[in-house]
């Protein structure tokens, strides 16, 4: 397929700047991929569509704060990093994105806090905005960690038009969220509360969860109108011996499995075996998957409504089909569903 397919016009009002004020009472829009079917329900009524035994999958990655404003050393200029991640502990190094990057240079030094407390040195470049940063300090790692974080910000997505605010520090990261290192939320699994977690649980719903690092690769711009061509970065992954039963046991036995977000979706394709079961696996995954894709483990999936052009889209387009999905997505922009991280969901049934 071609990238132009996955164009439409989303008005900027549409995309959500705020979380909804309780997390499972954002809406929900049902789409049947055997009927065509398209209800529209609150998130919490999501319990209604799964039975005893049934699995969902979610990924337990741990968003930091990645995003951090600091000052060039002689000028004062405003800049800012982005951790992507931690290249070397004891080192202090870490791989991140600078702007505005023309001003940032190797041998520089930036300085961080109100009191210039933390200080980095620019080691390398790695791309036109990626640096190496070591930072100076001396201290335990944990301290030198905490210390960093304290500096940092929750990296809402660039569509989010405004800066972080003190509920971000809460509403943008699952509630299960267990294993550190995205610098992005797995959105689908922001609807979950503790409350709906609970009910789920009473109703006899098992839970399996994945670790995938959700990194920037999902906000990049696709620059080929050739699907093909077009290269994912690389994200971490995890997927124990644990999750695998569970989720094994209930494809066994013909329960539904339910994938909670496209992360989750990428991982368990990447990690399922030929016999169409999950297989434990530790490494890294730039599977990109766009229509037409066959898919081996999930039955239903979780998704939130996705910006235009993106790789998230076209993986639910992958799963929910081309024609159904973009017909549900023109529904939404009439229906006046929020799009983007903090909006509305959509869950897709294979029966």
């Amino acid at each position: 397929m071609k990238l132009s397919q996955f164009k439409f016009k989303l008005p900027e009002e549409r995309i959500a700047l705020h979380p909804a004020k309780y997390r499972d009472e954002s809406r929900l829009m049902v789409v049947n991929k055997a009927t065509g079917e398209i209800e529209h329900k609150m998130f919490k009524d999501i319990l209604n569509y799964f039975d005893d035994k049934d699995v969902f999958i979610f990924n337990d990655t741990k968003v930091f704060p990645a995003r951090l404003y600091g000052n060039k050393e002689k000028t004062g200029a405003r800049i800012e990093v982005f951790l992507l991640r931690e290249l070397n502990e004891e080192l202090r190094l870490w791989d991140v994105l600078v702007d505005p990057a023309r001003k940032i240079r190797i041998g520089n030094k930036l300085y961080f806090g109100d009191d210039d407390s933390m200080v980095a040195e620019v080691i390398d470049n790695t791309t036109s905005r990626g640096r190496t940063l070591r930072f100076l300090y001396d201290g335990p790692h944990d301290e030198f960690k905490k210390a960093l974080y304290a500096l940092g910000e929750p990296p809402l997505p660039p569509f989010i038009k405004r800066p972080a605010e003190h509920e971000d520090e809460e509403r943008f990261q699952n509630i299960f969220a267990k294993n550190e290192g995205a610098v992005t939320v797995p959105a689908a699994g922001l609807h979950f509360s503790r409350e709906l977690m609970k009910r789920m649980e009473i109703k006899g719903i098992d839970f399996s969860f994945i670790t995938m690092h959700a990194g920037l690769g999902n906000f990049r711009d696709i620059d080929v109108e050739d699907l093909t061509k077009h290269k994912m970065d690389s994200e971490q992954m995890f997927v124990n011996a644990e999750a695998c039963r569970i989720v094994n046991e209930a494809k066994d036995r013909g329960s539904r499995v339910c994938a909670v977000g496209t992360t989750v979706m990428r991982a368990i394709e990447t990690a399922v075996g030929t016999d169409g079961h999950l297989k434990e696996f530790e490494g890294w995954t730039n599977k990109f998957i766009f229509p037409p894709y066959d898919f081996s483990v999930a039955n239903s999936m979780v998704s939130n409504f996705h910006m235009p052009l993106s790789t998230m889209l076209m993986l639910v387009c992958s799963y929910g089909g081309y024609e159904l999905i973009m017909e549900a997505y023109n529904t939404a922009l009439k229906e006046d569903y929020r799009f983007g991280t903090y909006g509305d969901a959509m869950l897709i049934l294979d029966k």
